[in-house]
């Protein structure tokens, strides 16, 4: 492609940006405002006119699928060569490569995980720590690592009130050298060091600094908002005396404060490069006028300075939904009624998105969807390319590349292929697990016909895909799974849907509690923006008024929904408590032990209606009985045990007994939907277990409805 078809596919402020070659230049680009789109143009047009060779070029950004979808706009401009990669991939490649000459002898490995150490560090000064407190020490060692505090500097610097663990700061010191400690003598990495090293390389060997410099001339950094201080000091030792730096990013999203990153390295941006030319792209691409009006006005009182005033380019859409529900459960449920409805009508499962505030928000929602019979994803699960059925799947395709006939369509033969390993053109009736391995299958053969479709010379080859599958599994740029996806917030950043609901928007979650300062309180208001952003046709907010079980209403909606909707009234918000089934008081749970007397502490105890080490006061053939039943309909439908019942739903119908549907609709845990699809089956198992014939069973049901 010429330089000047390269921008007629761009705006105007985005030909602005791609001709500022040669200088610093720094773009803000708000959400939707096509920043890789400008950023890939960019590095197109410079090559394209001579102005950069490829292999000079070095993009970064922060994660994978971001870097790999960098690459392939860079491939379809016909610009290959560039090296675009996260800051720790190319870290990493720089300093495997100038170990032998840098440090010499074998270079440790990388560790995967920091739990192993962190428990033996913590065992060597004899701390007490379970799970979640290594998980909290783990994002205190990454954040100070990061910040480039040593532990002498974490122990005079660190603010006493955010030490995690209930330790205090000379604890967290002497936990900081002793994982020191245990890394060198197990040889290993963690990633945070390979950042720290590289950069300690090149500060200390100026040969290897200049090696670095002259491979590299040209550098581009994508979302430059959320650079750690490690981060940007190694960026200074790639740049050297260079100032050809491009940096994009969006003030209005900086919502990774807590692993170290800052903004004021975009925001200081001109004052540190006074000559760097700023470029604004606030055309929002993405989301319809009303989503766009409510994200501008979520961010209305922050100073100009800070943020962006998006402008709408795509037409009218819905307004913005909000929704109030009585309790948790009631707002799974709704949800769960509501993406179902969306499916049914034609919507893709992938085009929808369920984004909370905690990953811990997760389950009920899963168990909703699952009930509805909706195949969902949760983001920050398994790899993709960690999966069992695709490791085979590749596997089957490498072993097939010389047996597939000259010609064949690559879809045709990649469906072929997979058929022996579960795929068919028809998804399994069920979701669940099963589901999940065809969805997986799905999105190889759709990569397969994406592959295909590509214009080029010669006609794509099977083995053309095996190398396009082994580049994205070299990156983990996972190709696109059907599914609606569940995710927190701040794993959506970055990610767009057709339909977007924002649940569990309450004081307490949205702001999260322990955000307590005023700069808290504006990052968790920034990470709101980001979820309203992800959305491009509809956008559902909702809340709930209680938890579970709780006849109370002790909660209120956030106060970042209340600024939306100052003037609605309970009324207009509130949905039937429960659209399945007619209205029905929910029936209170005990609050105290049946069998000690003593208060009982947390929701599956109050389920159960006992303390969990006093002894069971339900029928233990009914509840075995129910167990094995559970077990059984979960493997033929392909779906978690809990998705059909939880132990305590099973414990209280095996403490109450229930006779008939109403019965057993009282039972905490059994919906509408649940009861629709396993009662008589359950009503049979206690029919059976107490004594009474199954027919019994099923004429009492039969009267009941």
């Amino acid at each position: 492609m010429t330089p000047d078809e390269i921008l007629q596919e761009l705006d105007p402020e985005q030909v602005e940006a791609a001709r500022s070659i040669g200088g610093p230049v720094c773009v803000l680009a708000g959400a939707g405002t096509g920043k890789t789109r400008a950023m890939t143009h960019r590095i197109a047009y410079a090559v394209s006119a001579g102005m950069y060779k490829p292999t000079q070029v070095l993009a970064v950004t922060f994660t994978a699928r971001a870097a790999g979808e960098m690459r392939a706009r860079l491939r379809d401009l016909g610009v290959s060569g560039v090296q675009a990669r996260t800051f720790h991939s190319a870290a990493l490649r720089q300093l495997q490569y100038f170990w032998p000459q840098g440090v010499g002898g074998q270079m440790p490995k990388l560790a995967e995980h920091k739990a192993p150490l962190i428990a033996e560090a913590g065992s060597r000064l004899r701390l007490t720590t379970d799970r979640t407190v290594i998980r909290d020490l783990a994002s205190e060692i990454e954040w100070a690592k990061v910040s480039l505090l040593t532990p002498e500097r974490y122990e005079a610097e660190r603010d006493p009130r955010e030490v995690p663990g209930g330790f205090d700061v000379a604890t967290l010191s002497h936990l900081l050298r002793t994982y020191e400690d245990v890394k060198t003598e197990r040889w290993v990495l963690d990633f945070e060091d390979v950042l720290l090293l590289m950069a300690g390389l090149m500060r200390d060997r100026d040969d290897i600094a200049r090696q670095v410099r002259s491979q590299y001339r040209h550098f581009v950094v994508d979302e430059y908002q959320d650079v750690s201080p490690i981060q940007q000091r190694l960026l200074d030792l790639w740049l050297g005396d260079g100032d050809d730096l491009c940096v994009v990013g969006d003030p209005s999203q900086t919502i990774y404060s807590f692993t170290g990153a800052s903004p004021q390295y975009l925001l200081g941006f001109t004052a540190r490069y006074p000559r760097a030319h700023v470029v604004k792209l606030v055309r929002d691409y993405r989301s319809s006028p009303q989503i766009i009006h409510t994200a501008n006005r979520l961010l209305a009182h922050v100073p100009r300075s800070a943020r962006l005033e998006l402008q709408a380019v795509r037409e009218a859409g819905a307004e913005p939904t909000y929704r109030e529900y009585a309790d948790d459960e009631a707002e799974a449920e709704g949800i769960a009624a509501a993406v179902k409805a969306e499916i049914d009508a034609g919507i893709a499962p992938a085009e929808i998105a369920l984004l909370y505030r905690t990953n811990g928000q997760s389950s009920l929602f899963e168990e909703a969807l699952s009930s509805a019979g909706v195949g969902y994803l949760v983001r920050g699960g398994e790899r993709f390319f960690s999966r069992q059925e695709v490791r085979d799947a590749i596997l089957l395709l490498r072993g097939a590349v010389r047996a597939v006939p000259a010609g064949e369509p690559i879809g045709q033969s990649v469906r072929d292929i997979l058929t022996s390993v579960g795929w068919k053109n028809e998804a399994p009736g069920t979701a669940g697990a099963a589901r999940e391995r065809w969805e997986s299958l799905r999105a190889l053969v759709s990569l397969a016909d994406e592959v295909q479709a590509r214009p080029a010379e010669t006609p794509a080859t099977l083995a053309d895909f095996i190398a396009e599958l082994d580049e994205r599994a070299s990156h983990q740029n996972a190709p696109t799974v059907q599914g609606v996806t569940l995710a927190s917030l701040h794993a959506a950043k970055g990610l767009e849907w057709s339909s977007v609901y924002l649940a569990g928007l309450t004081e307490g979650l949205m702001p999260i509690s322990f955000a307590q300062t005023g700069e808290e309180i504006e990052e968790e208001r920034r990470l709101f923006y980001v979820g309203i952003t992800r959305a491009k046709h509809e956008l559902h907010l909702s809340w709930s008024l209680s938890r579970p079980g709780n006849t109370r209403a002790n909660r209120r909606r956030s106060r970042f929904v209340a600024e939306l909707q100052p003037d609605a009234g309970p009324a207009a918000r509130r949905p039937p408590r429960r659209p399945a089934r007619a209205p029905k008081a929910r029936r209170q749970l005990p609050t105290v032990c049946s069998e000690c007397g003593r208060r009982l502490g947390n929701l599956r105890e109050r389920k159960l209606g006992r303390c969990s080490d006093c002894p069971p006061n339900y029928h233990e053939p009914t509840y075995e009985a129910l167990k094995a039943w559970r077990k059984a309909t979960a493997v033929e439908a392909g779906i978690p045990a809990y998705a059909v019942f939880t132990d305590s739903t099973l414990a209280a119908i095996a403490g109450t007994l229930p006779r008939g549907a109403d019965a057993l609709a009282d039972v905490s845990g059994v919906g509408a939907v649940k009861l629709d699809r396993y009662g008589q089956a359950v009503l049979q198992i206690v029919a059976d277990t107490r004594g009474q014939s199954p027919a019994a069973a099923l004429e009492e049901y039969r009267d009941d409805e």
